[in-house]
């Protein structure tokens, strides 16, 4: 008997326990809802990107996307490189939404061990063919074009070299300075893009390693960073040297250096900067509104007029004159086969071509 007693105290507990809940649920039940409902939508409430841009563009861009959207913007700084090997440790547990900004060849490795959400974007239809992946898995948001750079007041424009050959001239003797070239993405994209030139047809990087020794024979120095390089152009010691196209621009528009440039009537090569939405991404439909965010009109206008970076849509209108005026000839690049080639090309022209008391000088 006293048995049965416990069994119906307990059956008794059990049963008012549930009612009690249902009670609560009834009762709460937008409260439930609306907490579940959160619970989802703060998965929505956020977006992480993962970007080379530096802090004074990521965080420029948090608080327009925060105040527009009002989506919280969380950002990691870091370089392109350590961008994929990130993203490559969280395959099995993706913690970002968003890779923002990288040249096409680490998208294209990103794509092709399938770490990239295929996404076509909006304005899909104003970007050209070389500015977006085939399959979508990544667009373009800017380009950078590689260009002959000069000392103005050393050589006029008129006088200034107005093709890759043109530097091989002798006159230039001496008068080259050069980013040492193992240690620059951007130079090495240029060596690269000579070698491959000639390479596309007889598949022999011989004749580039050929040209690459007649500008070797013409550089006074290879200089050990992008300062030392912009210095020594500045103050006459070369008057010439070859780098990136934006970099060029800002440095004499907001430091007053000396410098004009040329972009290689035959072609250069231009990198692309992207943008794509990482496989798995935990906020998803944030994704895809940051992804449009930063390449609407207004966000492409903001970064040339501020940041220097040409956009890669063609309805853009009333850019800074330095972008609209420029017509860039973009070199023919098969960049996966570059990409593959490269260490070994830049490997030969380091032990084979280069001159030893050339090399990354920083003396003087």
């Amino acid at each position: 008997m006293k048995n049965m007693k416990s069994n119906w105290l307990i059956l008794l507990l059990f049963v008012t326990g549930i009612t009690l809940a249902g009670c609560m649920a009834g009762g709460s039940g937008d409260e439930e809802a609306s907490s579940s409902s959160g619970e989802k939508n703060d998965l929505e409430e956020k977006v992480v990107v993962y970007s080379p841009h530096g802090t004074d563009i990521l965080s420029d861009f948090q608080k327009q996307f925060e105040d527009e959207y009002g989506i919280k913007m969380e950002f990691l700084d870091m370089g392109s490189q350590e961008i994929l090997d990130r993203v490559r440790s969280e395959e099995n547990n993706t913690q970002a939404d968003v890779w923002w900004g990288a040249p096409q060849v680490n998208f294209n490795q990103a794509k092709d061990e399938g770490l990239l959400q295929e996404y076509k974007p909006s304005y899909a239809d104003s970007l050209d063919d070389l500015y977006h992946d085939p399959d979508w898995m990544w667009s373009g948001t800017s380009i950078t074009p590689q260009v002959i750079l000069y000392n103005t007041k050393e050589i006029s424009e008129e006088e200034a070299p107005s093709d890759w050959d043109d530097l091989l001239d002798p006159k230039w003797k001496d008068d080259i300075i050069i980013r040492y070239p193992l240690a620059s993405g951007g130079m090495r994209t240029i060596f690269s893009g000579i070698i491959y030139d000639t390479y596309k047809d007889s598949e022999d990087p011989k004749e580039g390693y050929e040209w690459l020794k007649k500008l070797d024979s013409n550089t006074k120095e290879y200089s050990a960073n992008p300062e030392i390089m912009y210095n020594q152009v500045a103050k006459g010691v070369g008057t010439l040297s070859v780098w990136n196209m934006p970099d060029t621009v800002q440095l004499a528009e907001e430091k007053g250096y000396p410098f004009g440039y040329k972009i290689p009537e035959s072609g250069t090569p231009v990198l692309t900067e992207g943008i794509a939405i990482i496989k798995d991404a935990p906020h998803p439909k944030a994704a895809e509104a940051f992804y449009e965010f930063v390449n609407t009109p207004e966000a492409a206008k903001l970064l040339a007029e501020e940041y220097y970076r040409i956009p890669t849509r063609d309805d853009i209108e009333n850019l800074p004159a330095w972008i609209e005026e420029t017509d860039i000839k973009p070199m023919d690049m098969d960049w996966e086969l570059v990409e593959e080639k490269s260490d070994e090309w830049m490997d030969y022209w380091d032990n084979h071509i280069k001159s030893t008391d050339k090399d990354k000088s920083d003396e003087s």
